[in-house]
């Protein structure tokens, strides 16, 4: 009989979050407030950042930080395909253009050289996305931002605590006009069930916590502490993106606990290369040397033309031994919008399409214990006709 279903990456919450939650609740402060500061001051002095705002999600994170720049109708904004919609939704939402490029086959970030090529006079912005918690080569995108002076906005969703070079994802690169975006959605390595960050110099993180609470020039917390006055001001048509201290109180209690989260990930990723590395019909995600990826996912890419199945009837084979998958991503291009509107085929960025069609992101999560991770190998195993 087969076992209880593995799920794909479940959220990693124990009494100690809990009970943080419990706590905010007691002090009558739920919405934005003390512990949302606090967890602000503490991510932003994890990563290395100057500055940060924590936020409802990602894509508000994304949103403010392309509304910080200015960026509107008439601009254009290159980024990946390969990537949640969120990314690309939200330069649809400010009226500028996305402009979508391929990816590097290894890691599946977005290929330097091809940024290069598409940069216009129009573009304003460059958005990299650190697929599966693997950073992108940033140096090269920074000095083509630096060159043309654009905005580099980078969606971190997948990548903490991740690093390029020594240097932490997130951390001050240098660069003005660099900006952070990070994800706390429950799948997340770090996870307030929903929730984001936003990162980058001082001085646009106070802008942002305008542009994130309704143009107000003061938040909640500054208003109605007994040190607070009720007056404020309006001086923008700012968006409701605030993340609540209920949110920021997991958020506190996961931060401590990430670097051990980590850890386990790593062993569950050595187990899995392992097991995987050497198995035909295979090949395993890469970490490049100058990098330590913050392995979010585990994408396994199948030799298609190798097996007797194809990606879909290898997911089934899975779930049928219990084990819970996914795909990361359907390729933007290919959504009904984005082919109506940019006139995209699927074949258009050959390397993200190829890698859709073949890749499974197993099971990866702190919470996979050495069972859990043996049934995984065997089900991948058996499905590819191998013992």
């Amino acid at each position: 009989m087969r076992k209880e279903f593995l799920p794909f990456s479940p959220p990693s919450i124990d009494k100690q979050e809990i009970d943080e939650v419990v706590e905010a609740l007691k002090s009558g402060w739920i919405t934005t407030g003390p512990r949302t500061k606090l967890f602000e001051q503490e991510f932003s002095a994890f990563v290395g950042a100057p500055a940060a705002m924590a936020l409802s999600s990602c894509t508000a994170a994304l949103h403010t930080a392309l509304v910080l720049a200015e960026i509107g109708p008439g601009d254009e904004v290159i980024t990946t395909p390969m990537t949640f919609a969120a990314t690309v939704a939200v330069i649809e939402h400010v009226g500028a253009t996305p402009v979508l490029v391929d990816v590097e086959p290894d890691t599946l970030n977005i290929d330097p050289r091809l940024v290069a090529a598409a940069i216009t006079e129009r573009t304003r912005a460059v958005i990299p996305v650190h697929y599966g918690g693997h950073p992108c080569d940033l140096d090269p995108l920074l000095e083509l931002c630096r060159q043309h002076d654009l905005w580099l906005i980078e969606d971190a969703a997948h990548s903490l605590p991740a690093l390029y070079r020594d240097r932490m994802i997130g951390a001050d690169a240098g660069y003005a006009r660099n900006l952070v975006a990070f994800s706390f959605y429950a799948t997340k390595n770090l996870t307030t069930a929903e929730g984001g960050m936003l990162v980058g110099p001082e001085v646009l993180m106070e802008r942002a916590q305008v542009v994130s609470l309704h143009g107000m020039d003061k938040d909640a917390w500054k208003r109605n502490t007994a040190e607070g006055s009720w007056r404020y001001d309006i001086v923008m048509p700012g968006f409701k993106y605030n993340m609540t201290d209920l949110q920021a109180a997991m958020g506190l209690v996961q931060l401590k606990k990430l670097n051990t989260f980590d850890e386990k990930r790593r062993q569950v990723v050595a187990r899995y290369n392992e097991a995987f590395g050497k198995l035909d019909g295979c090949r395993v995600p890469v970490e490049r040397s100058d990098c330590r990826s913050a392995w979010h996912l585990y994408p396994l890419s199948l030799m298609i033309d190798e097996i007797p199945m194809s990606r879909d009837a290898f997911i089934q084979q899975l779930r049928e031994d219990g084990i819970g998958t996914s795909v990361h991503f359907i390729p933007v291009h290919s959504f009904t919008y984005y082919r109506e509107k940019y006139g995209h085929r699927d074949g258009d960025f050959p390397v993200a399409w190829d890698h859709f069609l073949r890749t499974v992101s197993l099971p990866l999560h702190p919470g996979l214990t050495s069972d859990d991770q043996d049934r995984v190998i065997a089900a991948v195993q058996s499905a590819l006709g191998r013992s």
